[in-house]
């Protein structure tokens, strides 16, 4: 099991995944962007997650993007790479596939496992199917709770039981978009494991959580100003209140912009208006998702000029 910290913090960007001009993986442009997250500072990497469009990667494809992330970051960071699926059997399979995947001597320091989907499984079916996904390897798992895409919701009363009962579980990512629940989850855990972290889900929500007793994000924004939330968390850490405030309110009004379409699609094109991130993405999308219409676009492009990103 490749080595992580106690507790996991900070800002962890959910990468995308950029695409080349005859659909193929971009593995020049996710080399760059990799890159590009390592200067800005970034505490983690995500691949393979929801902004990764891995609803619509095959295995192999996904393999590469893992040990393409894994080849460029050599330890330098955590990478904690998605492997979630809605039947149990598959889930299992992808936990094991992702920790035995090699990028010479690196490794994934975890897998991020989203609730299943589509099935609607109760409280007591999610509590077994991350236990059984648990047992599969020896790896770390952070639990990905998105109710708004799944149609469930694993309730802090389940996340505190298998925080409890298995300790390869070491933490969520809050993405209900509510503080409240982000600070029942804490006040819950915190006589349980001092060791599980509690990470946003919605970026809009960082500087709170951090106040609450949090631990940081994982992140869509991060694209574009990584190396901002980096400096607000070290600014709240370091006790200073008012130089977080000042970058959070830089910062926050991207959480607006770069989710006003279904996310990856504003994230993408504004990296490729801004050529941030490397600047070889591109504004390419898997079926059924699809590029902004002139409208759209034009809306992305003033509300990035408009908050100096542009």
């Amino acid at each position: 099991m490749s080595p992580t910290p106690k507790k996991l913090r900070g800002i962890w960007t959910a990468l995308v995944t950029p695409f080349a001009a005859d659909g193929s993986v971009d593995v020049d442009a996710l080399d760059a962007l990799v890159r590009d997250q390592l200067e800005q500072g970034l505490h983690g990497l995500v691949p393979c997650g929801t902004t990764g469009e891995t609803a619509t990667l095959s295995v192999a494809e996904q393999d590469l993007v893992i040990t393409t992330t894994l080849g460029v970051v050599k330890g330098a960071v955590p990478v904690v790479a998605g492997a979630g699926a809605n039947d149990t059997r598959q889930a299992v399979d992808n936990h094991k596939r992702v920790a035995a995947l090699r990028s010479g001597t690196h490794q994934v320091s975890g897998a991020l496992h989203v609730t299943p989907w589509y099935n609607k499984p109760t409280q007591e079916g999610l509590y077994r199917h991350f236990r059984a996904v648990a047992d599969a390897a020896d790896i770390p798992i952070i639990l990905y709770n998105v109710p708004g895409r799944t149609g469930v919701d694993l309730l802090p009363e389940t996340i505190v039981r298998l925080a409890k009962d298995e300790k390869k579980i070491v933490a969520v990512k809050e993405a209900t978009g509510s503080v409240q629940r982000s600070q029942d989850i804490l006040n819950k855990l915190a006589s349980i494991r001092a060791d599980f972290s509690v990470f946003s889900g919605d970026d809009g929500h960082i500087l709170s959580l951090l106040a609450l007793g949090g631990d940081g994000v994982i992140s869509v924004t991060s694209h574009l100003c990584g190396r901002e939330l980096v400096q607000m968390v070290r600014a709240f850490d370091d006790g200073d209140l008012r130089g977080a405030q000042a970058l959070s309110r830089k910062t926050s009004p991207l959480s607006t912009t770069i989710f006003f379409r279904s996310n990856p699609i504003p994230v993408k094109t504004a990296l490729a208006l801004t050529g941030r991130g490397g600047g070889k993405i591109a504004a390419r999308f898997r079926l059924p998702l699809c590029p902004l219409d002139e409208s759209e676009l034009a809306q992305l492009k003033k509300m990035l000029t408009a908050d100096g990103w542009l």
